[in-house]
């Protein structure tokens, strides 16, 4: 089980300080438990672990396999929570050199979070000729980034194989009975699942929108789900100490939350925790600033301004007890590096200590330390720490006195695009913004 340490927190503020939010930390949870706060209509991801339904499961994994079997690669096509929960548990579980290798079955490749020209064309060409899949989520179906992808993609699709023989390598994973994508895949006869009308993007890693394509590149789902069973099951006090410890320095001065690793594979677990915390919190003017740093890499970039820069910072560290793997430093009768004195010790070893001697070095300088440990980078350890974060966001929120459940500032940019880009029925917007221009 995952567990958690805040005791190198203290100085900055005090285990008085930490205990004085618990009970408010404990009413967020009665908060969210009753469905009685703002956003409580989105709270469908709270007890999701536990119902889903194991021929749910089944289903998703035998599409997985399908897919696997009839492509060499598929395309999951989203934005947001809509790729970034898949993608950081298959880059967490996966060889750091996949991409280098021949692929065994399909590997998941992602489209639909950027509208990078260079970035679709050279996914296209990546595709030429080759076997692929496509698995689109979106609720509306009209997300401008998500719908550009898959329009090209689609039609890629359907020129290479037909368009009878296209429909049956798409799945769309979509609102249950209404937008725009749930209406193509009923005329075409896409394989859909469903998002939960009560499940936000960014909560819904658990549903189909993230297992499917963890399946897809050949992850154990159904340990990943009783991970989140067991933290949804388990000890509430590791969810209420990250959310009282967090409130506690935010509120001493600590305005930015670093989350930490020292294993390269969690680098997209800490952009999913981005948006989790960042759209979660940031309303009202108030939020702690989400950030990430992949140690001991940015510790030869960050490293200098985490020490000695401005003290509004503390850091969340993510530390993974067993690496999957075991390598050996070998002994140089010559020792020009001077590694002799490592010889024989794991690489893991040095990197723990590498670790330590920064999580000192960092509370030294004056920058507060939690620490996160998970046992393993595996499945069912993912799934714990992914429901421990997305509780802990929800009491986080209700703590910090703002709906943890809404994002009405995405909204600002998208107003401004479809203006200048002159979407119908944006005619007046279109004609404000010329005026500033």
């Amino acid at each position: 089980m995952i567990s958690i340490n805040h005791q190198a927190v203290l100085g900055t503020v005090s285990e008085n300080d930490i205990l004085a939010l618990r009970p408010a930390a404990q009413a967020a949870v009665q908060t969210l438990e009753g469905g009685t706060g703002a956003g409580n209509d989105f709270l469908g991801w709270l007890h999701l672990p536990s119902s889903i339904d194991a021929a749910m499961l089944d289903d998703i994994e035998a599409t997985a396999r399908t897919l696997r079997a009839q492509c060499d690669y598929v395309v999951a096509i989203g934005i947001g929570g809509s790729y970034l929960g898949a993608k950081a548990v298959i880059e967490a579980l996966g060889d750091n050199f996949a991409a280098y290798k021949p692929s065994v079955g399909a590997k998941v490749v992602f489209a639909g979070n950027n509208i990078g020209e260079d970035y679709l064309y050279d996914l296209m060409k990546l595709l030429d000729g080759k076997r692929f899949g496509i698995v689109v989520i979106s609720k509306s179906g009209t997300t401008t980034e998500p719908a550009i992808a898959f329009r090209l993609l689609k039609e890629k699709l359907e020129m290479q194989v037909g368009k009878d023989a296209a429909s049956k390598l798409i799945v769309a994973i979509t609102d249950e009975k209404r937008g725009a994508l749930r209406s193509l895949a009923t005329e075409e006869g896409y394989k859909t699942y469903v998002i939960p009308d009560n499940v936000g993007g960014r909560f819904s890693v658990l549903t189909p929108v993230g297992l499917l394509p963890i399946a897809i590149a050949g992850f154990d789902i159904k340990a990943l789900v009783a991970g989140a069973v067991d933290m949804e099951r388990g000890d509430e006090s590791l969810v209420l100490d990250y959310a009282a410890t967090r409130n506690a320095l935010y509120r001493a001065g600590k305005k930015i939350e670093i989350l930490v690793n020292f294993n390269p594979s969690l680098h997209y677990l800490a952009e999913w925790w981005k948006q989790l915390y960042g759209e979660s919190e940031g309303k009202d003017h108030k939020g702690i600033f989400p950030a990430s740093v992949d140690f001991t890499t940015d510790l030869h970039s960050m490293g200098q301004w985490v020490q000695d820069g401005e003290r509004t910072i503390f850091e969340t560290v993510i530390t993974v007890e067993n690496p999957r793997n075991k390598v050996v430093i070998p002994s140089d009768k010559d020792d020009l590096d001077g590694l002799n004195y490592i010889a024989g010790k794991r690489v893991d070893e040095v990197n723990k200590m590498a670790e330590l001697g920064t999580r000192l070095a960092h509370v030294d300088g004056g920058v507060p330390n939690i620490v996160i440990t998970l046992p393993a980078l595996d499945e069912r350890s993912l799934g714990q720490l992914i429901y421990f974060f997305e509780k802990a966001c929800g009491v986080s929120g209700y703590v910090l006195e703002v709906n943890p459940f809404n994002q009405p500032g995405v909204e600002a940019y998208k107003k401004n695009m479809f203006a200048l880009l002159n979407k119908p029925g944006y005619e007046a917007e279109s004609a404000a913004i010329q005026a500033k221009l």
